[in-house]
């Protein structure tokens, strides 16, 4: 789909702000794929099954609105990916796939989710369980913070930043 998204940039305005026109190119880039999948999906007559996980597609909502995020099915959206690794390794799938650097494969520059997200997987899990059992929703004292570390706290920073950033996705 190279040539194709490369002739959308030509037919496109760009934007003055490169943060936004990356980020627009992105997402494109997303969208252009489910466009393909649902392409083929529709003339073998299947389902388009989505990649994202309870974190990725409930927490942080990471992922492109009507992009890889416009699935029918999402069969390891309720799993965290730690549990989507250990499912992997189960299964038998290789340990490069099971331990790869997760990516959208949306940039130029090859940075991975956590690059982008700026908080492993591994801590976005445990923000994920602190707010759930710790926080009536998002509302937590600054007692119970006092309890967590420095790094925790930026990481729930983070959690809760993107958390409501995506809402409009849902």
């Amino acid at each position: 789909l190279t040539s194709t998204f490369e002739s959308f940039l030509l037919a496109v305005e760009k934007h003055n702000d490169a943060e936004r026109q990356n980020m627009a190119e992105a997402n494109t880039r997303a969208r252009l794929r489910m466009t393909a999948l649902y392409y083929y999906a529709s003339i073998k007559h299947c389902l388009v099954l989505g990649t994202g996980n309870k974190v990725e597609d409930f927490g942080i909502k990471f992922f492109s609105k009507y992009g890889d995020g416009g699935v029918d099915l999402s069969p390891i959206g309720d799993l965290m990916k730690s549990e989507v690794r250990a499912l992997g390794r189960f299964m038998g799938v290789k340990k490069e796939l099971t331990d790869a650097v997760a990516t959208d494969g949306l940039w130029d520059d090859g940075r991975g989710d956590e690059d982008q997200i700026k908080a492993t997987y591994d801590e976005l899990e445990w923000a994920m369980d602190w707010i759930e059992n710790n926080a009536l929703g998002f509302a937590y004292s600054p007692e119970q913070l006092s309890l967590l570390t420095k790094r925790e706290q930026v990481v729930l920073s983070i959690y809760k930043k993107k958390f409501f950033e995506g809402e409009h996705k849902m």
